[in-house]
């Protein structure tokens, strides 16, 4: 498994400077905070074990993720609470997001996005069906999304053990359903999402 750099060599060729990707992780979960990272390499960069972060074991995750911080000429990571996710919705706030990142990145002239449309003033963005496995850039951006959300999951699982985040990082699994249904809801629980909203209705809520 390996990214190529294509789309970021095709850029290059037209005379393009640098390119941003960006990618996010938690949209499907009913806790914990959505994560949205940004990485511009050098043009010409490749790493043969930059790849889609759902396909790489928590090891090989952790050790690419300082390593993707040292040899990136910029990366964003931005943390989307669960507050902001229920009043605007879990595409809005990726989109908004994304967009914030691609516009503060004052170097990159293009942005490749994991497969979401928006536009920035004086950006090119393409979006790209399954991105983190098409680009380095967006490869490395899922990485440091999803490692930043799972640590912030292990943390939540220290303070609500019963709830099992460190196993399930909050997706609707049995185990956290069935945790929701017996222990309620807590702060963290995104409440404009289904199985929440039916919790706490049956709950009092923390």
């Amino acid at each position: 498994m390996q990214c190529t750099n294509e789309y970021e060599i095709q850029y290059e060729n037209q005379g393009y400077q640098q390119v941003i990707g960006i990618d996010e992780a938690g949209r499907g979960p009913l806790a914990g905070p959505l994560v949205v990272a940004g990485v511009c390499f050098p043009m010409g960069f490749s790493h043969p074990e930059i790849y889609d972060s759902k396909k790489l074991s928590e090891k090989k995750r952790e050790a690419l993720y300082d390593y993707i911080k040292e040899e990136a000429l910029y990366f964003s990571i931005e943390i989307i609470d669960e507050a902001t996710i229920d009043r605007l919705n879990i595409y809005e706030a990726t989109k908004q997001t994304m967009m914030k990142i691609a516009a503060e990145c004052e170097i990159a002239d293009v942005v490749l996005s994991d497969a979401m449309k928006f536009q920035v003033e004086g950006k090119i963005v393409e979006p790209i069906i399954k991105g983190d496995q098409k680009s380095v850039n967006i490869a490395a951006a899922s990485i440091l999304a999803k490692v930043t959300r799972d640590r912030i999951m292990k943390e939540y699982s220290k303070m609500y053990p019963e709830y099992g985040f460190d196993k399930h990082k909050g997706y609707p699994t049995k185990q956290h359903m069935a945790a929701l249904n017996t222990y309620g809801v807590l702060p963290i629980h995104r409440r404009s999402y289904a199985p929440v909203a039916r919790a706490l209705q049956m709950h009092f809520d923390f």
